[in-house]
């Protein structure tokens, strides 16, 4: 049984929404939401967009990965699309328009997933979770994922950032992407070095 299923069948809030994501995800899920409000706040400077849905979108956006919440075959966004449209957005007294903006930047945030998006809230999701992979911070989230096995780590962070770097449109995030590849290439030409290459 998960945090979702203890909780009344009160309204939920953002609050509320935190704390699952701490509860059901850990440590590492909810730290990467802080991570990604800050990002958005930066990258999104001027632009108008659904402050609410996003940060809902941002809580929200890995659930399906949650091993509560998983489902075998599959991915990681869809599932979580399915289980906020289901679960949670009932839950929450929200418009039309926001749930609509809720389920596109869930479900296409992944850095895979090529299609285009409709709305500047998936925009915003998905640059700054590009950016949350990129450079040392990028580089310590794939090794506290695992395996435990150097190269393998390396190779899928140098396999993410080939699929990431080019992909950027916002200007804000674009420069932020520079400087992290920057200190991504220079924190693996250390590894490289300090370990003789026997990553």
């Amino acid at each position: 049984m998960t945090a979702t299923n203890l909780l009344d069948n009160r309204p939920l809030t953002i609050a509320d929404l935190a704390g699952l994501t701490c509860t059901d995800g850990g440590q590492l899920a909810y730290s990467h939401v802080q991570r990604l409000l800050k990002l958005i706040a930066l990258i999104g400077t001027g632009l108008t967009y659904n402050e609410t849905a996003l940060t809902i979108a941002t809580y929200l956006h890995d659930w399906g990965a949650y091993p509560c919440y998983q489902q075998p075959g599959v991915e990681h966004a869809l599932r979580s699309r399915q289980v906020v449209e289901t679960l949670i957005l009932p839950r929450l007294n929200l418009t039309e328009t926001e749930v609509g903006i809720i389920l596109e930047t869930i479900e296409y945030h992944d850095y895979r997933d090529q299609r285009p998006v409709t709305s500047v809230e998936a925009v915003l999701l998905r640059e700054a979770d590009f950016l949350d992979f990129l450079g040392v911070i990028g580089l310590v989230r794939e090794y506290a994922h695992g395996p435990k096995e150097l190269i393998t780590a390396c190779n899928q962070v140098l396999k993410r950032r080939e699929l990431i770097q080019n992909r950027f449109t916002l200007p804000v995030a674009r420069e932020m992407a520079a400087i992290r590849l920057t200190r991504l290439d220079q924190c693996l030409m250390w590894l490289r070095d300090e370990s003789f290459n026997f990553i």
